[in-house]
């Protein structure tokens, strides 16, 4: 007999017939399934016997990943099939109805749930229909936002990538009631969106069976890999170029005048730099004892730039060296003043790379006139017999006029360069016209000539050692960029 027995050309209303016929049968089926059923007890025939529960995840987006609490948050999809033994019916008794849907509340549902859950409100999955077919399967589709617990390992951050690991598993039932299968090799990626930070590789699933210690029955579960890797775009242009420029500047400290008392200062304000950029990356990283690679590179660009300002300190101190300094030892006026200086083009003032340095004028001489003879230079020649007389040390300063040797009547003129005048083979004079009898001029002459030699020696000694503090400068401003180069690359290595 058919179900619209309605006139066969009234084609509207035979329509409506049928849709009001299909919904009556639809209520018949919702109240003989639900008669005598319960949703407490587990839907087998045979209790000695598993349910199989499929399970299938689908990952939608990663809505954040917390390094610092170690947390991973993510928006996923996940399907459970099942067989209900006690919800099945033929399709002919009730017009062709093959699937329904309902709440589902109203049915039995496995009690899988996240083992590694972290969130502290701990919500379940999404309140939504199930779809119940003829034959008794139930697929039951729900989206739920996670929490789960991830290690996070940042010894390579920003080049790292994570394993972060979402374990799904029957809370009460062990195995020998539900057995728990994963229906892909892998978890469903095809609905992913794109996060802006972490790129997924992949997420292989895996079917494991654990025997915990407070149970003897086997508890199995299905754990998905999620496979990350980090874009570190947005770290290598906010923290680790600033890093890499800033650290260029602690060797140009080596290169600034020691007179312009900016050297040690510029370490100090490029150390705090670095400083801030460290608080940073620390703010962000969990306290572990794994440090991260871009930490590191912090940690030894402040040590290099301490070092540097240390020895910026010492070189200031060199090149600060008084009258009162040591004479330059030998070895140092040979391996820093002939070979360093050339190598790293340090030169005085006056002096280039092509021309040699040139040759000190000699010192004018102070000459006494004695009638207008012929002139000679003292102490350019002495007698294999004569005693050459000490000279002082500029420590002891300047001889007074008091203290200078009686001078001959035959000596002439003082040198001021050479040391003490000579007497010369002139005609007399007499005593009337020569100077040669002013005694206490002569002396005032030579103490003059005696100041003006100390004071030249120790300004030799004075540009000697700033001479070897520039070398010094020199040389350490490009022993620290090359540590500087070498670091950046190692550290710009791991991105490639």
């Amino acid at each position: 007999m058919p179900l619209c027995p309605f006139l066969p050309d009234d084609c509207s209303l035979k329509q409506a017939g049928c849709s009001g016929a299909q919904g009556r049968f639809a209520y018949k089926l919702l109240n003989d399934l639900f008669a005598n059923y319960s949703n407490a007890l587990r839907p087998a025939e045979d209790t000695d016997r598993a349910l199989n529960v499929t399970l299938q995840v689908t990952l939608s987006q990663i809505i954040d990943m917390d390094e610092r609490n170690q947390i991973l948050t993510a928006y996923l999809w996940i399907r459970q099939v099942w067989v209900d033994a006690y919800l099945s019916w033929e399709k002919e008794a009730y017009d062709g109805i093959d699937t329904i849907r309902i709440p589902s509340s109203y049915v039995w549902r496995p009690d899988i749930v996240l083992y590694n859950n972290a969130d502290d409100q701990f919500t379940g999955s999404m309140e939504t229909n199930v779809v119940i077919h003829s034959d008794g399967q139930i697929m039951w589709d729900s989206p739920a936002i996670t929490k789960s617990s991830c290690k996070v390992d940042v010894s390579y951050f920003p080049f790292d990538g994570q394993q972060c690991r979402l374990t799904f598993g029957s809370w009460t039932y062990n195995g020998n009631q539900i057995d728990i299968l994963n229906k892909q090799e892998t978890g469903d990626l095809t609905d992913f969106v794109e996060n802006v930070e972490w790129e997924v590789l992949g997420m292989p699933a895996k079917r494991s069976v654990v025997t915990y210690g407070c149970c003897s029955e086997p508890y199995p579960d299905v754990t998905y890999t999620l496979l990350l890797k980090r874009r570190a775009s947005f770290y290598i242009f906010n923290l680790l170029l600033p890093c890499i420029m800033i650290s260029f500047l602690a060797p140009l400290g080596f290169y600034l005048p020691a007179d312009s008392g900016e050297k040690v200062s510029l370490g100090v304000t490029v150390l705090l730099a670095l400083t801030v950029f460290q608080l940073l990356v620390a703010e962000s990283m969990p306290p572990s004892e794994n440090v991260p690679l871009i930490g590191k590179y912090y940690i030894a660009t402040m040590t290099m730039i301490t070092a540097s300002t240390a020895l910026t300190i010492f070189i200031m101190n060199i090149h600060h060296c008084g009258p009162g300094a040591k004479p330059v030892p030998r070895w140092a006026k040979k391996l820093i003043l002939q070979y360093m200086a050339r190598i790293f083009f340090v030169y005085e003032v006056g002096e280039s790379c092509k021309s040699p340095r040139p040759e000190p004028e000699p010192a004018p001489k102070a000459r006494v006139a004695n009638g207008g003879g012929p002139t000679r230079g003292v102490g350019r020649g002495r007698s294999p017999g004569e005693e050459v007389p000490p000279r002082r040390s500029p420590s002891q300063g300047p001889s007074s006029p008091s203290e200078q040797p009686g001078w001959g009547e035959g000596s002439q003129y003082v040198d001021l360069e050479g040391g003490e005048g000579e007497s010369a083979d002139q005609a007399p004079c007499a005593k009337s016209r020569c100077l040669c009898h002013h005694h206490s001029i002569l002396r005032n002459v030579e103490y003059i000539a005696n100041c003006f030699r100390d004071q030249k020696a120790a300004s030799r000694r004075t540009g000697e050692w700033k001479k070897i503090a520039k070398v010094m400068d020199r040389f350490f401003m490009w022993v620290f960029f090359a540590m500087v180069f070498i670091m950046s690359v190692l550290i710009m290595g791991k991105a490639i």
